[in-house]
């Protein structure tokens, strides 16, 4: 178990208690009482911990090695029938990002979603979830296909951003991203967005416009990193920790400025904790949407997506307050 360093006082505990079982398997003394009493004892300082996380504890959650990725979401929402589609038809396979159809309870998804690699040789190959233009041009061609043979989609976020090297730009990375944003609004599928760890910047947005985005309980969902933000204003990585508060980045102040449509919670200590939970509660939650989804009209779905991302923010017309004043 990797612990991070916040979480010292459970890791101390958890040593504790496994020093104990230790003794109490070789000496055979009978340690019952004192182990449970240890158990309750981590229970009770994880919830103390997880119950007053800040912001950038919750990102650094949303970054912890052993927190489950893409492919082990769709491979355990599916049933294993996950089948994985390759390419854009134009350039080649981004293994950044990861996309194909699937069984949700007999009724056929589309998935895609970042995958940034389980261990250190995949997560080069997978460039740690940050996709190229022919990731998001490979998504496209999913969606698109998902739209042909009339099937929902849900995308699953996981990415430090879009892929920020020369090639990328030079094969119009923007240009890419601004057309999933044009093309998305428009889908006649039901579409659900779920953000399972890194939302940042433009490279989730570019598989982020759905009828519903939800965010599980340790996420982040921002236009820039902490570290990004704060190297920017201050010249420093030094105030990431107040750069991700100012942010609003969690998804309790997403859901209350009205960006996302809501959370979804995780197990206690995070969702590498148990991940068998946060796939059963996923899961869950995909059904639950498309099933309030798949009864609304096309026409109707993409008019109140339209509206619901064309209503975000506050615009100041400066000329009219001029002449009131």
């Amino acid at each position: 178990m990797t612990y991070l360093d916040f979480e010292k006082p459970i890791q101390d505990l958890e040593d504790e208690l496994t020093k104990l079982k230790e003794v109490s398997s070789k000496s055979k003394v009978d340690l019952t009482e004192k182990i449970a009493e240890m158990e309750n004892h981590i229970r009770e300082k994880t919830h103390e911990l997880y119950s007053n996380l800040t912001a950038w504890q919750r990102v650094q959650v949303s970054r912890h090695p052993d927190r489950p990725y893409t492919l082990a979401y769709i491979n355990s929402i599916s049933n294993n029938t996950f089948i994985e589609l390759h390419g854009d038809r134009t350039v080649g396979d981004d293994k950044a990002m990861v996309g194909g159809f699937g069984d949700v309870d007999g009724q056929t998804v589309m998935f895609i979603g970042q995958q940034k690699g389980i261990n250190t040789k995949m997560r080069q190959i997978r460039r740690f979830g940050m996709a190229n233009p022919e990731g998001y041009r490979k998504a496209l061609r999913l969606m698109k296909m998902a739209e042909k043979f009339n099937k929902p989609i849900v995308t699953l976020i996981d990415t430090p951003g879009a892929y920020p090297g020369l090639e990328a730009e030079e094969r119009g990375q923007g240009e890419a991203i601004a057309r999933n944003l044009l093309e998305m609004v428009q889908l006649k599928v039901p579409v659900i967005c779920i953000v399972i760890g890194e939302g940042a910047s433009g490279g989730a947005l570019g598989i982020g416009i759905g009828d519903k985005v939800l965010m599980l309980e340790n996420t982040w969902y921002s236009v820039i990193s902490p570290e990004s933000c704060s190297s920017i204003l201050w010249r420093s990585w030094n105030f990431k920790e107040k750069a991700a508060e100012a942010l609003k980045l969690t998804a309790i102040d997403m859901s209350k400025n009205g960006l996302v449509d809501g959370g979804i919670p995780e197990p206690l200590g995070g969702a590498h904790r148990n991940q068998e939970e946060p796939f059963a509660t996923v899961k869950n939650e995909i059904l639950k949407h498309l099933k309030t989804l798949s009864k609304i009209k096309p026409e109707k779905r993409i008019e109140q997506r339209i509206e619901k991302f064309a209503s975000m923010g506050v615009v100041h017309d400066l000329a009219k307050e001029e002449e009131t004043v």
